[in-house]
C-alpha cells in the first residue's frame, strides 16, 4: 500500500455518536439531586436532546453556522429598506431543534413542577451543540417574567413565545406559528450605566403607545419578532415592547445599522439598531424601566451560568476523549500522571459549575419559597461572576490537552475558545456582577441569610468549607473599602456555594478535590496542580465520554 494512502495511526477519532446528557455523570447526579421524584421525567426529556447534541449532524451544523456568518440586507433589489438578516441553513436547523425541544418560553406555561429544572438540563445539553443560536433561545425564555408586568401584553405574546415551532421571518405575529424575543438596553455612550440612555420615548394619543427615537448599541438576533428596550419617557427610564411588525401589519421603522464583527459567537447576528419614530408599547410604569426589565436580566444571567458550564463540559469532553485515544512516550496520554492531574482538575471545575447551575435553576421552580428566591438572586450574581470568569482559562487548558491538533479550526477548540469570554461580558461584566453582590447584601439581608443557610446545611462536614465561610463573614464584618474587595468577596462566596452543593450531592472524590484546591489553597494556581492523595484517576474516569451502542 502506498504509505501516503495508509490511515494515520495514533489519532483520536472525532467525538460523535455519544449522548451528551446521559454520558455526563455530573449532570445526571445533579438532576437526581434536584429532580427528586421527577428525575425519570427529566431524564426521559433530555435523553433525545443529548443524542442529537452529540451527533455528527450537530457537529457539522456547529462548524457550518460559524463558518457561514449571518449577512445584513438593508435594502432589497429595488432599493426598498428591509433591514433583514440572512442565515445559513445550519442556523435554521439548530434553531428548529432548540425551539422544538421546548427551550424557549414553554416552562412558564407548563404545569410540571420541575419545568425550569428540566429546561435548564436541556439547555445545558443542547448548548453543547452550538452556542451562538442559544442567544435568541435565552432571550425568548427570559422575556416572560418581564412581560407579566402587563396582563394584556403577556396575553398577546406569551403563547407564541412558548411555541415549539420555529417560524423564521418578519410577518405579523398572529400569522406565525412561533415567536422569538430579544432585548436592547445598552447605548454607545453608557454601556452598563443604563440611566445615561438617550433614546427618547414620546407618548402618542393612544394610551400606552409611544414613538421611540434613538439607538441601541448591542441587540442580538434582530430578526426576532419583538424586543424589550429601555428609553427615556417623560417620567424617566421606561421599558417598552418594540415589535418588528406594527399592529396595522406594516413593518416597524427599525433600522439595522450594522452587524457586530465579534471575537466569537459569530453564528449569531448581534446588531446596532436605530429608532426613528419606532412604534412601541409601554411595559410597566414610566420611570420604572430598569426594575421592570430586571427579571429578564436575571433569567438571562441564569442562562449565562448554564451556558458557560455547558461550554466547560464540551471542552472537557473533547480533551478527555482525545487524551484517552492518543499515546505518547509509551502510554496513553490520559494515563500519564501529569495529564491525569490536568484532566481531573478540569473535571473538578466543570462539575462544580454544572452542579451549582442546576441548583440555581431548581430554585426557579419554587417562586413562592422565600429562601429559594433569595438564594437565586444572590446565587446568580455570584455564579455569573465566577463560573463565567473561569470558563476562558478552563477552555484554554482543554485546548492545550489536544496539543497542535487543538489549535487548528477543524478541532472546534479555537471556536470554543473564542466563545468562552462571552457570558462573562453579556448582561453585566465581572465588576458589574461583583458590585451587584454587594448591593444585594446591603439592600436585601435575606440574600445573605439564604447563602448562610445553604452553608449551614453542610456545616461540620468539611473543615475547609467551614473555614472559608468564616472568612467570608469576617470580610463582610468590615465594610471599609468594600468595593475594592468586591471581587474577592464574590469569589469566596461563589466557591463556597459550589463546595456546599458538591459536598451535599456531588461525587465525594470531586468534592474533596474541590475543597482541597479551591478552598484550602492546596493548588498551584494553574490546572493540573491538584495535591497528592486525591482520587484523580477516578475523577477522570467518570468524566470521559462513552459512545452510544
Amino acid at each position: 500500500m502506498d504509505p501516503l494512502q495508509r490511515a494515520p495511526e495514533n489519532q483520536a477519532t472525532p467525538l460523535v455518536g455519544y449522548n451528551v446528557a446521559t454520558s455526563d455523570n455530573a449532570l445526571m447526579d445533579a438532576v437526581r439531586a434536584y429532580g427528586g421524584e421527577h428525575t425519570a421525567e427529566i431524564v426521559e426529556d433530555i435523553t433525545p436532546i443529548g443524542s442529537l447534541s452529540g451527533s455528527a449532524q450537530a457537529r457539522e451544523a456547529w462548524h457550518l453556522s460559524n463558518e457561514n456568518e449571518p449577512k445584513l440586507r438593508t435594502n432589497d433589489r429595488y432599493g426598498n429598506r428591509i433591514d433583514e438578516v440572512e442565515f445559513h441553513p445550519s442556523w435554521h436547523w439548530l434553531m428548529t431543534q432548540g425551539v422544538g425541544f421546548g427551550l424557549t418560553a414553554e416552562p412558564w406555561t407548563s404545569q410540571s413542577p420541575v419545568a425550569h429544572l428540566k429546561r435548564a438540563a436541556g439547555f445545558f445539553t443542547w448548548g453543547q451543540a452550538e452556542g451562538g443560536h442559544m442567544c435568541p433561545i435565552t432571550m425568548t425564555y427570559a422575556v416572560v417574567p418581564a412581560l407579566r408586568a402587563d396582563d394584556a401584553l403577556a396575553k398577546q405574546w406569551i403563547t407564541g413565545l412558548a411555541s415549539r415551532t420555529y417560524d423564521f421571518g418578519i410577518r405579523p405575529p398572529e400569522e406565525k406559528a412561533g415567536l422569538l424575543a430579544g432585548m436592547g438596553m445598552t447605548e454607545k455612550q453608557g454601556g452598563s450605566d443604563l440611566r445615561t440612555n438617550t433614546t427618547i420615548a414620546r407618548p402618542t394619543e393612544t394610551h400606552g403607545e409611544y414613538l421611540l427615537t434613538g439607538h441601541k448599541w448591542f441587540t442580538s438576533a434582530p430578526m426576532n419578532d419583538m424586543f424589550l428596550v429601555l428609553a427615556q419617557a417623560p417620567e424617566g427610564v421606561t421599558c417598552f415592547v418594540v415589535p418588528r411588525v406594527r399592529p396595522d401589519g406594516t413593518r416597524n421603522s427599525l433600522s439595522i445599522v450594522r452587524l457586530k464583527d465579534k471575537l466569537g459567537n459569530r453564528s449569531n447576528a448581534s446588531s446596532e439598531l436605530e429608532f426613528n419614530d419606532t412604534y412601541a408599547t409601554r411595559l410597566g410604569d414610566e420611570g420604572r424601566g430598569i426594575r421592570t426589565i430586571i427579571e429578564m436580566v436575571s433569567a438571562t444571567r441564569m442562562d449565562c451560568v448554564l451556558g458557560s458550564a455547558s461550554l466547560m463540559r464540551k471542552a472537557l469532553a473533547e480533551a478527555a476523549w482525545h487524551t484517552s485515544h492518543r499515546s505518547a512516550f509509551g502510554a496513553t496520554l490520559a494515563d500519564q500522571p501529569a495529564m491525569t492531574n490536568v484532566l481531573a482538575d478540569l473535571a473538578v471545575e466543570t462539575e462544580a459549575a454544572t452542579f451549582v447551575a442546576i441548583r440555581l435553576a431548581s430554585a426557579v421552580d419554587k417562586p413562592n419559597d422565600p429562601h429559594e428566591q433569595a438564594l437565586r438572586r444572590i446565587g446568580l450574581a455570584l455564579e455569573k461572576f465566577w463560573v463565567c470568569k473561569r470558563t476562558p482559562m478552563m477552555v484554554a487548558e482543554s485546548l492545550e490537552c489536544l496539543g497542535g491538533n487543538g489549535y487548528v479550526e477543524e478541532s472546534g477548540m479555537p471556536l470554543m475558545f473564542r466563545e468562552s469570554p462571552l457570558n462573562s461580558i453579556w448582561e453585566g461584566s465581572g465588576n458589574v456582577n461583583a458590585l451587584d453582590v454587594l448591593r444585594a447584601l446591603g439592600r436585601e439581608p435575606e440574600s445573605l441569610d439564604a447563602w448562610i443557610t445553604e452553608m449551614a446545611e453542610v456545616r461540620g462536614e468539611d473543615a475547609r468549607l467551614d473555614t472559608a465561610v468564616d472568612g467570608v463573614l469576617t470580610e463582610l464584618a468590615d465594610l471599609t473599602d468594600v468595593e475594592v474587595r468586591a471581587r474577592r468577596i464574590a469569589a469566596s462566596m461563589a466557591t463556597s456555594l459550589q463546595a456546599a452543593v458538591l459536598i451535599k450531592h456531588g461525587d465525594p472524590s470531586v468534592a474533596d478535590a474541590f475543597c482541597a484546591s479551591r478552598l484550602a489553597g492546596d493548588w498551584g494556581g494553574t490546572f493540573g496542580t491538584l495535591p497528592r492523595g486525591l482520587d484523580l484517576a477516578g475523577i477522570v474516569a467518570r468524566t470521559t465520554p462513552h459512545l452510544e451502542n
